[in-house]
């Protein structure tokens, strides 16, 4: 599993950040973790607001931090693929 958490290091950012590492502690899922700080590499994704979060390949949110209990839904639906 690839995740990717986009944004130049907002502490909304590094919250999105801090629940996954969690979460994925708490599920005993293992997926490579970045976080894009980059503009111009986040600007290449399309996306407009942040923070971004990119579960393989797939956009699932822009512009807020979801709460737990979706991040955890997302994270074990990937984790199934």
């Amino acid at each position: 599993m690839e995740i990717k958490v986009l944004g130049a290091g907002c502490p909304r950012c590094e919250k999105l950040e801090q629940d996954l590492m969690a979460l994925m502690d708490e599920l005993n899922i293992a997926a490579d973790l970045e976080h894009v700080r980059d503009p111009i590499e986040i600007a290449n994704y399309g996306v407009i607001g942040s923070p971004a979060l990119i579960i393989d390949g797939s956009v699932k949110a822009v512009g807020s931090v979801p709460p737990p209990k979706k991040l955890k839904e997302w994270l074990l639906e990937a984790a199934k693929r």
